[in-house]
């Protein structure tokens, strides 16, 4: 396959970035996408030219730090994350645009690779279980519905690649934060601080700068573990519950 990459160049933060484009050739469609930019950073540095930098971490689609807007979706064409797609979603010949996550609380660090740590600061601030239960309990001791227990894992299953952001016009986290929420709500060692969690971290969500949840869907339906959209009106009824008291 040859393609035309358009690529976004940053050299940091403070600088004015730009559309670069760039030809690859001879890309095997079995190659994942983030082989296909090493093998073009290969050639850049056969040049002396600057790599392009950009996220990955374990490749597999777990760790969610490799995510692209990838021809105006993010991570592209299929739902799954950038380092499990494949080239051969593409077409030979085809231009493909390359971006960064597009958020105000997703700096650009460089390139492609954006700053993501407001999504561990909305975890710092709630999204977690303080109480010290020692040693883990007997399975059977605190009995959990099948419901529960399914939606928790479904929930955990988040990630937290951004690309609910990404996809959102108004750049919220709210399925990200939905999803947190959910998955200790359902739990019983999440009702102790069910209020308190959920208010802090709406808190320091709005602090960080993401936009409001106006129901368009496109989170949920970029989202590569397929996070349900109704982790959002979970979080909204334990918002409301907690500011009644």
């Amino acid at each position: 396959m040859n393609l035309t990459l358009k690529i976004w160049r940053q050299p940091g933060p403070r600088h004015r970035g730009s559309m670069q484009t760039y030809k690859v050739t001879d890309i095997s469609e079995d190659m994942s996408f983030l082989e296909m930019l090493d093998i073009l950073n290969e050639q850049l540095n056969a040049k002396g030219e600057e790599p392009i930098a950009f996220d990955s971490d374990c490749r597999e689609g777990i760790c969610g730090s490799c995510g692209l807007m990838i021809s105006g979706k993010a991570h592209g064409p299929e739902r799954t994350t950038t380092c499990q797609l494949h080239m051969r979603s593409f077409t030979d010949g085809e231009v493909i645009t390359i971006e960064p996550w597009r958020a105000n609380a997703f700096p650009v660090i460089k390139d492609l690779v954006v700053d993501r740590s407001a999504f561990d600061r909305i975890i710092q601030a709630g999204g977690y279980i303080s109480v010290n239960t020692g040693s883990a309990p007997e399975a059977n001791a605190a009995p959990v519905p099948k419901q529960h227990a399914e939606r928790a894992f479904m929930a955990a299953e988040c990630i937290g690649c951004g690309a609910c952001v990404a996809a959102c016009p108004n750049a919220s986290a709210m399925l990200f934060m939905g999803a947190k929420v959910t998955h200790l709500s359902e739990l019983p060692q999440g009702q102790p601080e069910r209020d308190a969690r959920v208010v802090s971290m709406v808190e320091q969500h709005d602090h960080e700068g993401f936009g409001g949840c106006t129901n368009v869907g496109a989170c949920s339906q970029a989202c590569p573990k397929g996070i349900p959209q109704d982790v959002i009106s979970t979080l909204n009824k334990d918002l409301r519950t907690a500011l009644r008291r």
